[in-house]
């Protein structure tokens, strides 16, 4: 039997968060790790491991097969924080790139 969560009649995703800012929202890297091509928080292009490695969709389904080459994990969407949320938990301005970008062999 599957028991449906409820939540308290205040609820509301702002008091989910710890003295106004959430510490375990993801980063959300605004850049391919490989290729530094630009990823907005909106963008459906974004592709992360567990370690929240980042990667645009090209070079994770080209170069990268779907495998993070840091940690060999898989890479899947990065979900889209919504536009009302990004005031309280920002988008992350620290761009990480690899010393040696993979590239097709």
């Amino acid at each position: 039997m599957v028991q449906k969560l409820r939540l308290p009649a205040t609820f509301a995703p702002q008091n989910a968060f710890w003295g106004g800012k959430n510490e375990a929202m993801l980063e959300l890297r605004p850049n391919c790790e490989n290729c530094d091509a630009d990823l907005p928080p909106a963008s459906l292009d974004a592709r992360i491991c567990t370690y929240e490695c980042t990667f645009c969709a090209t070079c994770a389904d080209g170069v990268l097969g779907g495998v993070c080459p840091n940690c060999t994990g898989e890479l899947v969407r990065r979900p889209v924080r919504p536009e009302s949320m990004l005031g309280l938990n920002p988008a992350s301005t620290e761009r990480v790139l690899r010393d040696t970008p993979i590239t097709a062999t």
